[in-house]
C-alpha cells in the first residue's frame, strides 16, 4: 500500500509538472477602443472614400496610467508563464508607416485596407489579445475600479474569455494597485479559459478564413479548366480538403468569380515543426496555382483572413 501511495503521488507530481510546462498561447494587451475614445485618443483617416476612427496607440501610450495598467496585466499573465508581445514595441516598429498609407493596390487599382491595428497584429504575431478597460470612481475620499478584460482570438477575433468587475472602495490612489486588487480574484478562471482554447487548437488546428476572388478582366473564372485538366473551382477545395487538420473547413459561398470558405482550421505548424499563419498556409495555394498557369496574387486582412485575387499580379 505504501508503495502504491507513493506511486500515485509521483504521477500526480509529473502531471501537475507537465500541466505547468506545457506550451502557452502568446499574449498581447492592448487597451479597448472604449478606454480610448474615454481617454481622447483617437485618430481618423480616409480609406477608399470613408472616414474611419480609430485608436490612437502611438498617443494613447504617452499616458503613464496606460503603461502602468498594461504593465499591472503583464505582469500578472508572466506569473502564470504566459510569453507576452509589449504593444509599445510593436507600435514603434511600425511608426513609419502611416494610417493614409495603410492600404495595397494591385496594378488594376483596386485596394485592399489594413488597419492599424491589423498591422500591429501583424508585426506582432501574437495567438490572443486582451483588451483592457478601466475606469477609477471617486467616491468622496475613497476610489474604486471597475475594469473589463476581453480576450480576443487575434486571428478570429471571436471572444474566448472575459472577466469584469468592480473594485471594493479604497484610500488608495496607485492604479496599478487598485487594477491589480480587482482582478487578483477572477484571473485564475480567466487564464484557464486561455489555456482551454489553446489546447483546443493545438489539437485541432487554428481557425482562419480565406477568400477567392476574381479580377475584373480577368482571363480565367473559377469555371475555368487549369493545366492539369481539373475545374480551377476543384482544384482550389481539393486543395484546402487536403491541407485543413481533419480536412475542417465550411465553404459558405461559390459562384464563377468567388468562393469563401470560413471555420477553416489550418495546423500551427508545418511539417518541419516552424509556427504556420495563414499567410504561409495559402502561399502554397497560390503555388499551386501558378504552376497551373494562373496568375494570382495573396492579400491580407489582418492575421486570419487570406484573400487569393485571380488573373492578375
Amino acid at each position: 500500500m505504501k508503495h502504491l501511495i507513493i506511486a500515485a503521488a509521483a504521477a500526480l507530481l509529473c502531471a501537475a509538472s507537465a500541466f505547468g510546462q506545457a506550451k502557452k498561447p502568446t499574449l498581447m494587451v492592448i487597451p479597448s477602443d472604449a478606454w480610448c475614445h474615454e481617454s481622447g485618443f483617437t485618430k481618423s483617416y480616409d480609406v477608399m472614400g470613408e472616414t474611419k476612427t480609430v485608436p490612437d496607440y502611438d498617443k494613447a501610450l504617452l499616458s503613464g496610467d496606460l503603461t502602468n495598467a498594461i504593465s499591472t496585466i503583464n505582469g500578472l499573465m508572466a506569473d502564470r508563464g504566459f510569453p507576452l508581445v509589449d504593444l509599445g514595441q510593436s507600435v514603434k516598429s511600425i511608426s513609419t508607416a502611416s494610417a493614409e498609407t495603410m492600404a495595397t493596390t494591385s496594378k488594376d487599382g483596386m485596394e485592399i485596407a489594413v488597419s492599424p491595428l491589423d498591422m500591429i497584429k501583424q508585426r506582432a504575431k501574437c495567438d490572443i489579445v486582451i483588451y483592457l478597460y478601466w475606469k477609477v470612481n471617486p467616491q468622496g475620499p475613497r476610489r474604486s475600479l471597475t475594469y473589463r478584460l476581453s480576450a480576443l482570438d487575434a486571428y478570429t477575433n471571436k471572444e474566448i474569455a472575459m472577466t469584469n468587475g468592480t473594485s471594493e472602495p479604497t484610500m488608495t490612489s496607485e492604479l496599478s494597485l487598485m487594477l491589480q486588487t480587482a482582478i487578483e480574484g477572477s484571473i485564475e478562471e480567466f487564464t484557464g479559459r486561455l489555456m482551454t482554447f489553446f489546447t483546443d487548437m493545438e489539437a485541432n488546428g487554428r481557425e482562419v478564413a480565406l477568400d477567392i476572388q476574381t479580377w475584373d478582366g480577368s482571363p480565367y473564372d473559377l469555371d475555368s479548366e487549369t493545366d492539369s485538366g481539373d475545374l480551377l473551382i476543384d482544384l482550389i477545395e481539393d486543395w484546402v480538403a487536403g491541407n485543413t487538420v481533419n480536412g475542417v473547413y465550411s465553404l459558405t459561398d461559390a459562384t464563377s468569380t468567388m468562393m469563401e470558405f470560413d471555420q477553416v482550421r489550418i495546423p500551427l505548424y508545418d511539417e518541419g515543426g516552424r509556427a504556420l499563419d495563414t499567410r504561409r498556409w495559402a502561399r502554397g495555394l497560390s503555388k499551386l496555382l501558378r504552376t497551373n498557369g494562373i496568375d494570382n496574387r495573396l492579400a491580407m486582412r489582418g492575421l486570419g483572413q487570406a484573400t487569393i485575387i485571380i488573373g492578375g499580379k
